[in-house]
């Protein structure tokens, strides 16, 4: 079996020991290692490349965003989901811009955090309700159904429908399977959309083409 690795960085001792416990009785998921601070975070990052990071953001030392940002520059591979305990828009942000695939209010269920680690480590995006909700309203103004005409998203490549709605997925935290069962296509036919699309709108991966999709209210 394939272990879903994950790095866990928490200073509240008595919840990452729960949390610990609880990842590790998920059939699939492994906790490689622990870290109570953001220099450990990125040293044992280096060390155990982990698949995915579990980073809260209130930590000790240099903190849970810088730590996401340090991580990112040496590892942009590695995908980070933040906990933390409200969702200020400027902490959404500055996880942004630092890197972070989503992120999770400490409380979440149990399932949905399983869930959302699975997600971003197969490329989506996690962004809960009040998450989505204050990035569009920070980042655009534009409220969540806005209808935007192709005309208006000044891109040197347009894109086609069908990469329209794959965007508007990617944004809302498909993944290429969920992807392709929506729209009744194969996955490797989402890879190539989705490899397109990233080439179109000139960013690197998923996250940054989401933010783009919410910034131009491609997002329904």
């Amino acid at each position: 079996m394939n272990f879903l690795r994950i790095l866990l960085v928490e200073d509240d001792e008595l919840f990452r020991l729960g949390l610990s416990v609880r990842l590790q009785k998920e059939t699939g998921l492994q906790v490689v290692a622990e870290a109570t601070d953001g220099e450990t975070a990125v040293d044992l990052v280096n060390q155990h490349l982990p698949d995915v990071v579990l980073l809260d953001v209130g930590l000790p030392g240099i903190g849970g965003v810088e730590a996401c940002r340090r991580i990112k520059q040496q590892h942009p591979q590695i995908p980070v989901l933040a906990l933390t305990s409200h969702s200020q828009k400027t902490l959404i942000e500055r996880l942004i811009v630092a890197g972070a695939s989503g992120y999770c209010q400490k409380g979440i269920e149990a399932e949905l955090l399983i869930l959302a680690l699975r997600s971003v480590a197969a490329g989506a995006s996690w962004w809960d309700s009040t998450g989505t909700s204050s990035l569009r309203e920070a980042l655009t103004n534009v409220p969540f159904n806005s209808s935007v005409e192709l005309s208006e998203i000044d891109l040197p490549q347009p894109l086609t429908k069908r990469e329209l709605e794959i965007l508007a997925l990617i944004a809302t935290g498909h993944t290429n399977q969920e992807i392709a069962e929506r729209l009744q296509i194969t996955v490797g036919t989402v890879r190539v959309h989705v490899h397109t699309i990233l080439q179109k709108l000139d960013v690197r991966d998923r996250t940054s083409a989401a933010v783009l999709a919410i910034q131009k209210g491609l997002v329904s």
